[in-house]
């Protein structure tokens, strides 16, 4: 398994903050866990609230956890609540239920973080972690065709639209 470095990590967080601000966000807070669900890095920007280290924590780890966006884990628990309450009971991390949690990917598939944003609506949320994640030179799931998809498991979420360009 490749590591995820330190700078690749803080590359990846510049990168999601430099969407932020082309998109005029509300103030992020992006956090970058390695392949076992470690913190790697963290960042707030000025403005952001209180509680946005364990919420983007969540997102990110609830992303690792169950292989998928966390757009998704929140679709698994909308479905499956049992399943849901069961994994929250196991699991070695906080699941935080709502979007703004993204896989990072090497170019061939393999999973090496995940990174967590919150601070903006969902769709803003998954918007600059997928830019931050290209910027840090890494893929996200829907960069992926069809054929990769079924290769690696790949769960992909629906299109994704600033919610304010409507």
């Amino acid at each position: 398994m490749r590591a995820i470095s330190l700078a690749e990590a803080n590359k990846i967080i510049t990168g999601t903050f430099a969407s932020a601000r082309k998109r005029k966000a509300h103030a992020l807070a992006a956090i970058v866990l390695d392949a076992g669900g470690r913190v790697k890095a963290f960042q707030k920007q000025d403005g952001a609230s209180l509680m946005r280290f364990e919420i983007a924590y969540g997102k990110a780890f609830g992303a690792l956890a169950l292989n998928r966006s966390s757009r998704q884990v929140l679709a698994k628990a909308k479905e499956k609540p049992a399943f849901m309450a069961s994994l929250t009971e196991l699991a070695d991390g906080p699941l935080f239920l709502e979007a703004g949690g993204q896989l990072i990917r090497d170019p061939s598939g393999e999973i090496v973080g995940a990174l967590g944003v919150t601070g903006d609506v969902n769709e803003v949320d998954d918007l600059c972690a997928i830019d931050g994640i290209h910027a840090g030179g890494f893929r996200a799931d829907d960069d992926f065709d069809a054929r990769a998809v079924k290769r690696l498991n790949i769960k992909k979420d629906p299109p994704l639209r600033d919610p304010r360009k409507l």
